[in-house]
């Protein structure tokens, strides 16, 4: 299939790691739809990405955490395209107050309410199930669909439980929990999917510039995109049910 045949969606992608995914999956001439919670913001985006000579951009309006947003996209998807390809759930949200810059690390287990536990799963975890089992009937339409869903190193098991990592004294309870139940999300769908043409991954973007990642982030907001975009675009004999950043292999 062409890329020029293939169509992405993308929610958050208005600004940050979205906007450089469907910047990147644009240039390769990939259309991309871009979901974004204000209409406007999600409209200035794609006229941004037209302005830099990218086609095929269009936008709309999209919350994950509603439902009845979920069945919008869906119907507008097949009504303008009959199928998805691509779909990225890189919406999120972080909402632990946590100081990373701490010396002493930073732990939110003890302190964090309820109420930031629920609104945290619900963007990160309910809400991008829910969205992707809407959208599966389209994407199983697609001769070789990609499921990206956007999780953290701060996910993994393995790295909070070795002294030696590089992130063991941070620990968001609530944004860590719902990246780690992301990647079940990953593992189990890729399983669901098995001996089907479609492909689901976990990617850690890296620490980025972005709103979220803070100032203090090592990579540039233009490198954020990449391990999307490589995951979006896998062969056909990539890998499926995986965890990466930048084509290497990260521990559950």
């Amino acid at each position: 299939m062409a890329k020029e045949d293939r169509i992405a969606f993308i929610t958050g992608a208005n600004k940050g790691i979205g906007l450089e995914t469907a910047r990147g999956l644009g240039r390769m001439g990939i259309a991309v739809l871009i979901g974004s919670r204000d209409e406007a913001n999600g409209r200035a985006a794609a006229d941004r990405l037209r302005g830099e000579g990218i086609v095929g951009v269009e936008s709309i309006r999209f919350d994950v955490t509603r439902p009845d947003d979920h069945h919008a996209v869906a119907r507008y998807l097949e009504d303008r395209h009959g199928r998805l390809d691509i779909l990225v759930n890189n919406a999120g949200v972080a909402l632990d107050e946590a100081d990373f810059g701490d010396p002493r690390g930073a732990n939110t287990v003890s302190t964090v309410t309820p109420e930031v536990l629920r609104a945290t799963f619900e963007t990160n975890v309910f809400g991008v199930v829910a969205l992707t089992q809407a959208l599966l009937p389209l994407i199983r339409k697609s001769p070789a669909g990609r499921i990206v869903n956007l999780s953290s190193i701060l996910g993994s098991l393995s790295l909070h439980s070795d002294p030696s990592s590089p992130i063991y004294n941070m620990k968001a309870f609530a944004y860590d929990a719902s990246k780690t139940a992301l990647n079940a999300f990953t593992v189990h769908l890729a399983h669901d999917l098995r001996g089907t043409s479609i492909k689901v991954n976990s990617a850690h973007p890296g620490w980025v510039k972005t709103d979220m990642g803070g100032k203090a982030a090592p990579m540039e907001l233009s490198e954020g995109g990449k391990t999307s975009v490589q995951l979006a675009t896998l062969p056909e004999g990539g890998p499926t049910g995986g965890f990466f950043h930048l084509g290497e292999s990260l521990p559950w």
